[in-house]
């Protein structure tokens, strides 16, 4: 083979396993920060994955918060308001906003249990603005 033919073939072959080990980098980058969203009867129905990073929302069900005595972890329940109820366990400070009868967005991991431990919990900042995934659920009648 002509020495000059053998080097450009070289390049090539270098500068496709390049491309590839790049688009391998890129790609798994991409699936680890994937936060896929789930709402409550999502949840329930088991189509969300076990133990990967996820973000459920739904309204916080009245009656349902739980704060710890000794520690900053609270429990509460997520609900879609018809009927299916997830529930979470978040340990730090809760947004001012936060209470019964709000629509949040939790990020987290869902247990084996079905009990969902949320890393980050956010809540709606206003009466009038719902987060575009809670935004199909209905309002609780007054």
């Amino acid at each position: 083979m002509n020495p000059i033919r053998r080097n450009r073939l070289i390049a090539v072959l270098f500068l496709l396993a390049g491309v590839g080990v790049t688009t391998a980098l890129v790609l798994t980058a991409l699936n680890e920060n994937i936060n896929l969203f789930y709402p409550p009867d999502a949840i329930v129905a088991g189509e969300a994955p076990v133990g990967a990073r996820i973000r459920a929302g739904g309204m916080v069900k009245e009656g349902s918060v739980e704060h710890a005595d000794d520690r900053l972890a609270v429990r509460f329940v997520i609900s879609d308001l018809a009927g299916a109820d997830v529930p979470v366990v978040y340990e730090g400070m809760l947004p001012d906003l936060f209470r019964e009868g709000q629509g949040v967005l939790c990020t987290g991991r869902l247990g084996a249990d079905g009990v969902f431990v949320a890393e980050e919990v956010l809540a709606k900042h206003d009466e009038n603005y719902m987060p575009p995934e809670l935004g199909a659920m209905h309002k609780k009648p007054a």
